[in-house]
């Protein structure tokens, strides 16, 4: 059963406490990626990394890089409209890192402050749910960045280069076109899980995922349109269609849970 009731302003000075170590915790290794580069002390038989300081060509701007080589085709050029882009550009890329390379001190803080209120059972279900959310959402970053973002890149240029128009890209378009599409595909494959917890613990009969499919049809439409990054109407198509299949993914989910 739940640990003894603690007063409201307990709760909140608790959750005070909690954020302060997530925001230090980010911050730092935010401040790690943005101030330093990863280099490589090599032996005879294998190579030792190591960080080295240099603001200029940080472990952000390589990973920048890294993304231009992967994802743009040959025929677009990265450019910067301000004098403060490339660098914007970078701390995003940092305080993304560093969100991601912490995210065990976020997930055990959330754990530890929610825990208490928790009856047995329902810490079970949560516990069940963690690992395969962590890895349904690791699933869908990694399948957007391997195969919907190049695509897009792809598709999406290919109409300027077939009428000769030389084409472009800001930094800081490009970093948030990857960045919202690889969380919002991360976040779709979080549907299944979502539609199996509520089923699990009462909240939705299996009945009512398959009779309200045409709205939830609609909102992956609308939900496509708002969270991709241009106003083509094209990649909207790249969000909703994967949520209409892991919807269905779902409802199979949830009604064995229920027999």
């Amino acid at each position: 059963m739940p640990e003894k009731e603690m007063p409201l302003l307990d709760h909140i000075e608790e959750l005070r406490q909690r954020l302060i170590k997530v925001f230090i915790t980010v911050g730092v290794l935010s401040l790690v990626f943005f101030l330093f580069e990863l280099r490589f002390f090599k032996t005879d038989s294998i190579s030792i990394p190591y960080l080295f300081p240099n603001v200029y060509h940080n472990i952000a701007s390589s990973l920048i890089e890294t993304l231009r080589d992967q994802n743009l085709p040959s025929y677009v050029k990265i450019i910067v409209t301000s004098p403060s882009d490339a660098l914007i550009s970078e701390m995003y890329i940092s305080i993304f890192l560093g969100v991601l390379i912490g995210m065990p001190v976020i997930a055990y803080e959330f754990w530890a402050f929610v825990s208490p209120g928790l009856y047995a059972k329902e810490k079970m279900i949560l516990l069940k749910l963690t690992v395969p959310a962590v890895f349904l959402f690791a699933l869908g970053c990694a399948f957007g960045y391997a195969f919907v973002v190049p695509f897009a890149f792809e598709f999406l240029y290919a109409y300027a280069q077939n009428i000769g128009i030389i084409t472009y890209i800001t930094i800081s378009e490009f970093i948030m076109f990857i960045l919202m599409f690889c969380l919002a595909v991360g976040i779709t494959f979080e549907l299944p899980i979502i539609m199996w917890g509520v089923t699990k613990i009462g909240l939705v009969k299996p009945e009512s995922w398959k009779k309200n499919v045409r709205y939830f049809i609609a909102f992956s439409v609308v939900y496509g349109a708002l969270i991709t990054p241009d106003g083509s109407g094209v990649t909207m198509w790249f969000i909703a269609l994967p949520m209409i299949v892991l919807y269905g993914v779902g409802y199979i989910l949830a009604k064995k849970t229920v027999k």
